[in-house]
């Protein structure tokens, strides 16, 4: 008896999806207008196989040693119930697909560029002109790709239709199937005398300059979108859309977490302890800085709004100010008198050594400048 299990390649326990997903992928192989007319007793042995198996009497009656297909073997022969006749046609025919023609004209992808910024552009905001290579409408046939004083005609295989309908011999009879047309290549028409700018593809590649308005607030990784500034479509068709990838340069002075803003400043031991006024070059401009008496080494100070500008909202971040203080080095006599005598005033001169308390010292203050507090 034929082993239909090992015909459709599947487990004597396989269930009724997985016989119906071996046939459906054996039907295709199989197909006469695929492997031709040596495949065609195979198709015919695929199809008695799932005949019997996809149908529980039948496979029941197989399964206990009896054929339903050959001749007096149970009820009924050849294809009946069971068979599965919309399997077929969802098999052969793609499940109705619609024909057509297709469309010469279609969308062209989208492009990407990178284009690198100064951090006072990520901060502010910038107009840049950049350069791109993209496809463009051919100016010679206007995207049609005919050359100048020609026109696409009608293909002559197809009649407009862009498909031409194929019979094949099967187990089922003739059986009628839709192929692209290969003489257009299922657009429908054929361009006799193709544009010898574009050979017939209705567009070409050409250098542009385009203009970019960055917002304020982009980073690395930001990207901007230009709609129907990427490549021209076959045929001439709509474009696709532009995409601007930014890349922020680093800064010589500022550093930048977010939309905040960070610098050191280096201040003399004697201002720091004394207090006084400096001025700081911002992004901004000149900016001037209070330095209270007793500031500390590590201590940030804050300028409102001096950061960078929110990219979805309005305002800006702050910019942080962190506080080096520099010990002297290298004192002459009359420093390093003064100094001592310095020392002796505030009852420093034998110091005695002291750890400082994690909490309210530089690391506390670390910790919550990093953790948002």
């Amino acid at each position: 008896m034929t082993d239909y299990y090992e015909i459709l390649g599947v487990p004597r326990d396989a269930t009724p999806e997985q016989i119906k997903k071996a046939y459906r992928k054996l039907a295709r192989e199989l197909h006469p207008d695929v492997a031709g007319e040596a495949g065609e007793d195979r198709f015919k042995d695929v199809a008695r196989a799932y005949e019997v198996l996809s149908n529980p009497d039948k496979r029941q009656q197989y399964d206990m040693g009896v054929d339903p297909t050959s001749p007096g073997g149970g009820a009924g022969g050849g294809f009946g119930a069971g068979f599965g006749f919309q399997d077929i046609f969802e098999t052969f025919f793609g499940g109705g697909q619609p024909t057509g023609p297709v469309p010469r004209a279609r969308r062209g992808n989208d492009a990407l560029v990178r284009l690198d910024l100064e951090l006072s552009e990520a901060v502010f905001g910038a107009k840049r002109e950049i350069q791109v290579d993209t496809a463009v409408v051919c100016n010679t046939c206007g995207g049609d790709g005919a050359r100048p004083g020609t026109h696409a005609r009608t293909c002559d295989v197809c009649q407009g239709r862009g498909s031409v309908q194929r019979v094949a011999r099967s187990f089922l009879g003739q059986v009628m199937t839709n192929q692209p047309c290969s003489a257009c290549g299922g657009f429908g028409t054929v361009i006799p005398e193709p544009c010898t700018d574009c050979s017939g593809e209705g567009r070409v590649r050409s250098r542009r300059t385009i203009s970019v308005n960055v917002p304020a607030g982009v980073d690395t990784g930001t990207r901007i979108k230009l709609s129907a500034q990427g490549e021209v479509g076959p045929g001439g068709g709509p474009a696709g859309d532009l995409y601007v990838e930014i890349r922020e340069r680093a800064h010589d002075t500022f550093v930048r977490r977010g939309d905040e803003l960070h610098c050191t400043l280096q201040v003399p031991m004697t201002a720091a302890a004394l207090g006084t006024v400096l001025e700081l070059d911002t992004l901004d401009g000149l900016q001037e800085i209070d330095l209270r008496p007793g500031t500390q080494p590590g201590q940030v100070m804050t300028l409102k709004g001096l950061g960078v500008g929110h990219l979805h909202s309005a305002g800006r971040g702050d910019l942080n100010v962190h506080i080096e203080v520099q010990v002297p080095m290298g004192l002459d006599e009359e420093q390093t008198a003064l100094l001592q005598q310095l020392s002796v005033l505030r009852g420093e001169e034998r110091p005695e050594s002291r750890l400082a308390s994690v909490q309210g010292g530089v690391f506390s203050r670390l910790r919550d400048k990093l953790s948002g507090r």
